[in-house]
């Protein structure tokens, strides 16, 4: 299988501080990989540099086939993102957010225009098209942000705490436009906090104090830990933290 994110040994520190640590592992194309962590583990840091965002303090990573370090614009125009604090303009209305991210994305008129109503009939909005983004429920919101980010057809897309402080409803819709994207080919790299959701993931890693302590699949990694769940899982890692 194609390998879509690829890193070895990649690290980041701050001053005297290290908050990345040396982290090796690669996401194949199509691939749900979970990105797991406490807060301060060194996940989002990690994210950064995956984005183009920060710049390695060594190591090295490859996104789409081109390499963080050095080609970081060629790496964000291939990618989607998506924030766990909301990453749509809530002062427009979800029609014009739409065209406007069509238009950073690179989209041609003609393009913005096709997408705009084809994403407003999938998610059925047709008739809210006119309506601030802000007047949205959040778990809508979460949802036109993941399609907007989806815009451009990117090949990879970066999912942090997509789903915080959404309901356990919403939240399951939302593993749904993962699984149908992920089934479309894209290649999908999610945080989350949320143990269970560890379980929807085809393979997961769990960061601690920056590194990479465990990688496998959910099913693998319990029993090798001899855990019921996820969450189990974790805290049997987060406690020698």
């Amino acid at each position: 299988m194609k390998s879509m994110i690829s890193t070895d040994r990649l690290s980041k520190t701050f001053g005297s501080f290290t908050a990345v640590d040396a982290i090796t592992f690669d996401v194949q194309e199509g691939e749900i990989f979970g990105f797991l962590g406490a807060n301060g583990a060194g996940k989002t840091t990690a994210l950064k540099m995956l984005t183009g965002l920060l710049t390695p303090s060594s190591g090295q990573a490859t996104v789409a086939g081109f390499d963080v370090r050095k080609k970081p614009d060629q790496v964000k125009q291939r990618i989607g993102y998506m924030s766990q604090k909301f990453s749509l303009y809530e002062d427009l209305t979800i029609r014009d957010n739409i065209r406007l991210f069509g238009g950073i994305y690179g989209l041609s008129n003609r393009d913005i225009r096709e997408k705009t109503e084809a994403l407003l009939e999938k998610l059925e909005l047709e008739g809210e098209a006119g309506k601030l983004v802000g007047s949205l429920p959040l778990g809508w919101k979460q949802k036109l942000a993941f399609s907007v980010a989806l815009l451009h057809e990117p090949g990879i897309v970066f999912l942090d705490e997509p789903t915080s402080g959404v309901d356990p409803l919403i939240r399951r819709q939302f593993w749904e436009l993962i699984y149908e994207a992920a089934a479309n080919g894209v290649t999908l790299m999610v945080t989350t906090h949320y143990m269970d959701e560890a379980e929807y993931c085809d393979r997961v890693s769990i960061m601690v104090d920056g590194k990479i302590e465990a990688l496998d699949t959910p099913r693998a990694m319990k029993k090798a830990f001899d855990a019921e769940d996820m969450d189990e899982v974790f805290r049997k890692l987060a406690r020698g933290a």
